[in-house]
């Protein structure tokens, strides 16, 4: 039974948002780690036949196997993947942004480039469940940035074949490269290169406790998105929505995950009991019911508000990675909502539109993360360098000053470098 709290007297352990539980792998992740870097494809082959049970004898996906995975998906699969690939293209598009130059009277010209990271690597499980759409989500914004290599990387299955759906979406994002590889090794594989598998400059996307315990050990040699918690939702709601619905749209994330949390805000107290009786009739009618069960058991809640702004409080207190603000109205709460990672606004706009075909990213922080985080985008794949340029003149405008500002830190090198420009002009 979900628990119910009034706003103000929910205990912090309650209020805010919990991190996935982490295993203790980091010594076997790093001892993985180490046998890639010294044996290279030897030890991909050697893993993927332990830890995925294939025996594989190529680690690279062949254009046949893609040609064969789009005529198994099927036509109407093939066009929802399309959509979704055009809606995030058209999205991401916006975010595309080019460098600034500015000049000063002095003659000084001052600017910043934007270049794209060269390579990506992109980490796509294939395990109980294939996530095309996370592919989508990662690609087509690398790919409108202009990174001049993706790779993916995904385990194979025991019959040493990928996910028919991760190759087809593969493909319409224009994926460059797909290796059979999965775990802290494909990790690895991306970070350090081997025979087969080039090294990128950054790696993305989700993955378990050894591919993200990898990333956090890679980082520093490869740049990286983010360590991902697990799926959140909160959906502030009045009591004239229908309570079949809100309930719904709690369990669309409570069945992701054990660990996953759907919160509802709201200012009646006669709604939220509606609603948590709806959670009980849904429930047990769901496929994956007992996860959904432990998630809404151990994790999920909600709380009774004075009134709808009190709720915007609160949801900017937890900082959800998914925000409902399932109102009539909902654009005149939008310009007080300070931490969420993606915003559904109004009564039809379910956050499951959002993991697949709206267009905006699905990638978001969580647990917390959105008071300082943001979702993924095209700036996650490009980087800024900033340039100076000083005539000799306007470097004489501020070499005095300049000079003061160096020796007062004790870095007479770096007066002298300035003050030897104008060496010969005294003599």
């Amino acid at each position: 039974m979900i628990r119910i709290f009034n706003y103000g007297e929910v205990p912090n352990s309650e209020l805010f948002l919990r991190s996935r539980r982490i295993l203790d792998v980091a010594p076997v992740v790093e001892d993985i780690i180490r046998d890639v870097q010294a044996h290279g494809d030897e030890a991909l082959f050697r893993l993927t036949e332990k830890f995925d049970g294939a025996k594989l004898q190529t680690l690279t996906v062949t254009d046949a196997e893609i040609d064969e995975a789009m005529d198994r998906v099927g036509e109407d699969y093939l066009a929802i993947l399309r959509l979704a690939a055009k809606n995030i293209e058209e999205y991401h598009r916006h975010q595309i942004r080019s460098g600034f130059v500015m000049t000063r009277e002095n003659g000084a010209v001052l600017g910043q480039i934007v270049t794209p990271i060269e390579r990506v690597g992109l980490y796509v499980p294939n395990g109980t469940a294939a996530y095309p759409s996370s592919l989508l989500m990662n690609c087509v914004p690398a790919k409108l940035a202009g990174c001049a290599m993706l790779v993916i990387v995904t385990p194979p299955g025991k019959d040493g074949k990928v996910d028919p759906a991760i190759l087809a979406a593969a493909r319409i994002a224009g994926v460059d490269r797909i290796y059979k590889v999965g775990g802290a090794q494909a990790v690895a594989a991306l970070a350090y290169g081997t025979e087969s598998i080039p090294s990128v400059d950054k790696i993305v996307g989700p993955g378990n406790a050894y591919v993200a315990e990898a990333k956090k050990q890679v980082f520093g040699k490869v740049a990286i998105d983010t360590i991902a918690g697990p799926s959140e939702v909160l959906i502030v709601a009045d009591d004239t929505n229908d309570p079949k619905i809100v309930a719904a749209d709690m369990l669309a994330q409570a069945e992701h995950d054990v660990m996953a949390t759907a919160v509802l805000v709201t200012d009646s107290k006669a709604f939220a009991q509606t609603v948590s009786a709806e959670l009980e009739r849904q429930i047990p009618l769901l496929p994956r019911a007992n996860i959904a069960r432990e998630s809404i058991d151990n994790n999920g809640k909600i709380v009774i508000a004075a009134d709808l702004m009190d709720a915007m409080s609160c949801a900017n207190e937890i900082a959800p990675e998914h925000l409902e603000i399932a109102v009539d109205d909902p654009f005149r709460y939008l310009p007080f909502v300070r931490n969420a990672g993606s915003i559904f606004l109004g009564k039809h706009t379910p956050e499951a539109l959002g993991d697949y075909l709206a267009g905006p990213n699905h990638t978001l922080p969580t647990t917390g993360t959105a008071k300082f985080g943001s979702p993924l985008s095209v700036d996650d794949f490009v980087k800024k360098s900033q340039y100076t340029y000083y005539t000799k003149s306007a470097l004489a405008d501020v070499k005095d000053g300049l000079m003061l500002f160096a020796e007062k830190e004790g870095f007479h090198g770096h007066a002298k470098s300035v003050g030897i420009r104008f060496e010969e002009d005294i003599k």
